[in-house]
């Protein structure tokens, strides 16, 4: 067993990792960042693969890399964890179904409430005190759910038909079309950036370049909103128009 995992701000990472924690200490997770991760993938078996949930949908980064390596999930055994600032529906089974056409076998779903990422918006956004407690009661939940696959009893969240249903008249049918497509529509405040080029290096779509000292972003935002909530200067938005709070998993633990 590995881990893979696609996350913005790190509540995917923390997750899968608390899980094979859990689970065997001794397994490792991989990014689907790290080239490394494929080579994992081909030689596994069995994965554990968490991911963000976008609007009740799978962000087209991570649905780009499943069809592009269609050839590797062919009778994978696979466990879905999905993270999610609120209630999405039919996460696990977003990715569970787009898995299963390729071959994978399906083993379990889990959903974890996590604190949201959307920086430049206030909706969703908690206390410190109560996004701690949510990762708190995230931890428990995944020891649960680790306790119920040891006993080959795993959590179907997120898979039935039922479940879809609720994903795709609660959000999808409506903000679906916003994760078909890369984003152009992320801002970079000249004013206040500072060149420092941490966005640039830390952007998984390699959208973001310095150009006389000033990050200037491109068409290809997956929306993980990871350099909106690393700017040091608060310079990036996506969705708002200023940054309410920078969300990182590392300020909840």
């Amino acid at each position: 067993m590995i881990g893979i995992y696609f996350s913005g701000t790190g509540n995917s990472r923390y997750c899968v990792e608390q899980f094979l924690q859990e689970y065997d200490g001794e397994i490792k997770a991989f990014s689907i960042e790290d080239k490394e991760a494929l080579v994992q993938i081909d030689q596994s078996d069995e994965l554990v693969f968490g991911y963000p949930v976008q609007y009740s949908a799978i962000p087209k980064i991570l649905h780009d890399y499943i069809c592009d390596h269609k050839e590797l999930w062919k009778g994978k055994r696979i466990f879905v964890i999905a993270t999610m600032g609120a209630f999405s529906g039919d996460g696990a089974g977003m990715l569970a179904r787009l898995l299963k056409r390729y071959g994978a076998i399906i083993t379990g779903g889990l959903h974890l409430k996590m604190p949201d990422s959307i920086c430049d918006e206030k909706a969703l956004k908690n206390s410190l005190e109560k996004n701690k407690k949510m990762v708190a009661e995230a931890e428990q939940k995944i020891k649960r759910a680790v306790e119920k696959c040891k006993n080959g009893n795993s959590p179907k969240e997120g898979l039935g038909i039922w479940c879809e249903l609720v994903g795709l008249l609660g959000q999808r049918l409506y903000f679906g079309g916003k994760t078909k497509r890369y984003s152009d529509k992320l801002k970079v405040n000249a004013d206040k950036c500072v060149g420092c080029g941490k966005c640039v290096k830390l952007c998984p779509m390699q959208n973001l370049v310095l150009e006389d000292h000033i990050a200037k972003p491109g068409n290809w935002c997956t929306m993980c909103y990871r350099c909106a909530n690393h700017c040091p200067a608060q310079a990036i938005t996506l969705l708002g128009k200023k940054v309410v709070e920078q969300t990182v998993i590392e300020k909840y633990l």
